[in-house]
């Protein structure tokens, strides 16, 4: 596959398409507030709207590195859908109904997005189109069928279980054995979201200052290099750039994702591929692919490209989101793989990004009533739905805290107050993630030569390195 037209890097494809934003303005200096925020991504944008709106008298300041929407907010696979990681962790802990209780709320939050956007006036080509998960070997459809009865078990309304024929009939994917649906999950367009969102909270009046790296985060204290803002409540909401923190190195490991686009497919192409529906795409590999049908008819799809950069590095905001030529081959493999009609495509751009993702692949949401000191993350990828939850459930926690309500049912989650052990320090770190993906890999590869239904050795050594078994 020849790359040299594709554009790689450049934040993303969906700032290609939509441009820049016009720059605001970095803090002038030291400065006070009610709540500062800081990252100005879904999480802490959601977290300035949903406060905003609940008090509205608040003085709510953003502190942004680069500008709203440069980290995973931008760079994403546009999957706005009902996981959350650590739901069977939490089960665990806190029993069958807690985690039950985590997934309804997740479930809602999908609506809540759309419902909000909606309101507020931010097309964000979103379309409720639902989360398609195909299995394409023995071994995943095994996997498929357990997935789609333990989501069953924890509430899940209104999904369907696929053979092979029915599958084709939504979204003709080569070799596809079967599929669970989901209503649950809508297609978007993460920079229209992102932008949209930071447009809606000035205009309620909260301040966001951009191209300012805050350098430390201390109880009611927010350091940059500009000045400092003193708050109450400090909220750090940087997910898969937490690692470029002083103290936090070791907090979420800031994993890689690589993602490519394809130019517009014709008319001609889409009638042989279907996916009328639009909805989300995903398969049951343990290197797992994402992908979506765009507003303007391309295919964008992802994966995990070079999984984790020596120290943390991936979580230095000067990170280009240049791609691997070889990452990009490899997404151009899978895509053909699961599309073999569009391996005449042109690739326009590739880019890659960072998530979040603790020791024990729990995402949390706290408030820590002794400091004022709140966090939300650790999405492992689940973070265009997950961001919301945690926005509103931190909203809910600081009006507690401040005595403007009492417990809520978000405040009373499973996942609220949480802790993760720290990552090991390096080279452990590196050879373990690096390892644990090799592991993945081998494991697909195996399962997609074997007839056996069961999951590859391999993998389940891996999960329970990983703390995933």
């Amino acid at each position: 596959m020849s790359t040299v037209s594709t554009v790689n890097g450049g934040i993303s494809f969906w700032y290609a398409q939509e441009g820049i934003p016009a720059p605001r303005e970095p803090l002038p200096g030291d400065t006070t507030a009610d709540v500062c925020i800081v990252g100005g991504g879904y999480t802490g944008l959601w977290t300035a709207y949903y406060l905003k709106k609940a008090v509205p008298f608040l003085n709510i300041t953003v502190l942004e590195a680069r500008f709203c929407g440069y980290g995973a907010s931008g760079r994403n696979g546009g999957w706005l859908y009902n996981g959350i990681a650590g739901r069977d962790r939490y089960a665990r802990l806190h029993g069958h109904d807690a985690a039950v209780r985590l997934q309804q709320a997740m479930n809602d939050t999908v609506g809540e997005v759309v419902r909000a956007a909606a309101e507020e006036g931010i097309d964000a080509d979103i379309h409720h189109g639902g989360v398609l998960e195909v299995a394409r070997t023995p071994a995943q459809l095994a996997r498929l069928r357990d997935h789609h009865s333990v989501e069953i078990a924890f509430g899940e309304t209104g999904r369907v279980l696929r053979g092979a024929r029915e599958t084709a009939e939504h979204v003709r994917v080569a070799g596809a054995v079967g599929s669970t649906w989901t209503p649950h999950g809508a297609r978007l367009h993460p920079a229209k979201l992102v932008t949209g969102l930071a447009r809606v909270v000035e205009a309620l009046g909260v301040t966001v200052h951009e191209s300012t790296p805050v350098t430390g985060i201390r109880p009611k204290h927010a350091v940059t290099p500009y000045g400092t803002v003193r708050a109450p409540y400090v909220l750090r909401c940087t997910e898969g750039y937490t690692a470029g923190l002083k103290g936090h190195r070791r907090t979420w490991l800031p994993l890689n994702s690589s993602m490519i686009v394809t130019e517009p497919l014709p008319r001609s192409l889409w009638d042989g591929l279907g996916w009328e529906g639009r909805e989300t795409l995903g398969d049951m590999a343990h290197a797992y692919m994402y992908a979506q049908r765009t507003a303007d008819d391309r295919i964008a799809l992802g994966g995990r490209g070079v999984p984790y950069r020596y120290g943390s590095a991936a979580a230095r905001v000067t990170d280009t989101a240049r791609t691997g030529a070889a990452t990009v081959e490899a997404l151009h493999d899978l895509l053909v793989q699961f599309f073999p009609g569009a391996a005449g495509a042109r690739i326009d751009h590739a880019w890659s990004g960072v998530l979040g993702v603790p020791r024990d692949w729990c995402a949390t949401v706290t408030l820590d009533r002794s400091t004022g000191l709140g966090w939300a993350g650790g999405y492992v990828g689940s973070g265009v739905a997950t961001a919301n939850l945690a926005a509103r459930t931190l909203r809910d926690l600081i009006q507690q805290d401040s005595g403007q309500s009492g417990p809520t049912e978000l405040t009373a989650l499973p996942w609220v107050g949480h802790t993760s052990r720290r990552w090991e320090p390096e080279p452990l770190r590196w050879l373990g993630v690096h390892t644990l993906y090799r592991a993945y890999r081998a494991a697909d590869r195996r399962e997609a030569a074997a007839t056996t239904a069961a999951t590859d050795r391999i993998a389940r050594s891996a999960d329970r390195i990983a703390g995933r078994g």
